[in-house]
């Protein structure tokens, strides 16, 4: 992906490095560590840190933690060759060279994808715990300033309750034998221990609880449920959802997103978890698919439901709640983006860029 080919990501990266709600002068001549670059959270982290270098004269270096130097040069592209970006690759799940050190750690890195977890839920297991582990360990030994844990709503479980408004202290049900709860059980354990690193080692280690986040910038061969949903519309097909459709989507814009873990890292406090979620965006995946089928394909497309005896697909369970994110916004941090919006600058952005 070449940022120049997608105005939309320009623009909201501009914004984000346009925003007095970062405080961007704590970066100056820092260096900052990012796992997972070639996600896209990691990715457009990257991207909007090299942008503030730009704007601000920040002197930033910026590390790209990656497993695949050639993907990293097709997400990346030209971004890798910048005098301030060093690329570093290697495995997370093995220890990590105390030449790697940061400021700030963003550890964005992790298996993400349902059929993964399915498939191969040890490998997704210890991928979190060895990785986190590992990246703990190395801001443990270089004295970060800041280390932000990008974690997962699903780590909330299941509530009885349809629409239940949950904050960072609330906690629902996850049932530990369901091989799927790998990835929740995973990131709970995780969160743990970043709570264990700052009470005995002093890590400044803060959880980012993320919302399911999409937007501009998504990346080529990305199949969840709103990449699903955007390619439907541009190729004038129905939407085929698998479920129900009763699960309750919480959801995030990029832009926001990426805002909200600088904010997070810079004025967030040291063992405190903190939900990045747009509030007005909670739906139902049912109601979110006839959403895009009316505002978004205006009508040209339909919902079609196909569901399959088993879990072939490896979906997480029902998500019953909706995600506070008060304690985020006290430290400055305000949503932008809503659903529809969000839904026309990804199909905006797929369009420039070809990644259908």
């Amino acid at each position: 992906m070449t940022e120049n080919r997608d105005s939309i990501l320009k623009a909201d990266i501009e914004n984000i490095v346009g925003s007095d709600s970062v405080p961007w002068d704590l970066l100056q001549k820092s260096t900052v560590l990012v796992t997972g670059a070639t996600g896209l959270i990691g990715s457009l982290l990257c991207r909007t840190l090299l942008a503030a270098n730009d704007a601000r004269g920040l002197g930033m270096r910026i590390c790209g933690f990656v497993r695949s130097g050639k993907k990293a040069e097709a997400i990346l592209g030209g971004l890798i060759c910048r005098e301030d970006f060093t690329l570093v690759q290697g495995d997370i799940t093995d220890p990590v060279p105390a030449g790697c050190g940061a400021d700030y750690i963003f550890h964005c890195a992790g298996i993400t994808a349902s059929r993964i977890m399915i498939a191969k839920p040890v490998e997704t297991l210890m991928t979190a715990v060895e990785g986190t582990r590992n990246l703990l360990e190395l801001a443990r030994a270089c004295g970060t300033r800041a280390f932000v844990y990008a974690s997962s709503m699903e780590v909330y479980g299941s509530f009885p309750v349809p629409g239940q408004v949950v904050t960072e202290g609330d906690s629902g049900y996850i049932d530990p034998l369901a091989v799927r709860s790998n990835y929740p059980v995973s990131k709970r354990l995780c969160e743990n221990m970043c709570a264990a690193y700052h009470a005995e080692y002093g890590v400044p280690a803060r959880v980012a609880r993320l919302a399911q986040t999409f937007g501009a910038g998504i990346l080529p061969g990305e199949n969840r449920v709103f990449a699903q949903f955007a390619r439907s519309a541009i190729r004038g097909e129905d939407i085929v959802l698998h479920t129900r459709g009763l699960s309750e989507g919480n959801y995030c814009y990029t832009a926001d997103t990426i805002r909200g873990l600088l904010i997070i890292a810079l004025a967030g406090k040291d063992g405190e978890a903190y939900n990045v979620s747009n509030p007005d965006t909670h739906t139902t995946i049912g109601a979110m698919a006839e959403m895009v089928c009316r505002d978004i394909a205006r009508g040209a497309v339909r919902v079609v439901y196909d569901i399959p005896e088993g879990k072939d697909f490896g979906y997480a369970a029902d998500t019953r709640m909706k995600l506070d994110s008060g304690k985020l916004q006290a430290l400055g941090w305000k949503p932008e983006v809503g659903l529809r919006e969000a839904y026309e600058r990804m199909i905006g952005s797929i369009r420039e860029t070809g990644n259908f």
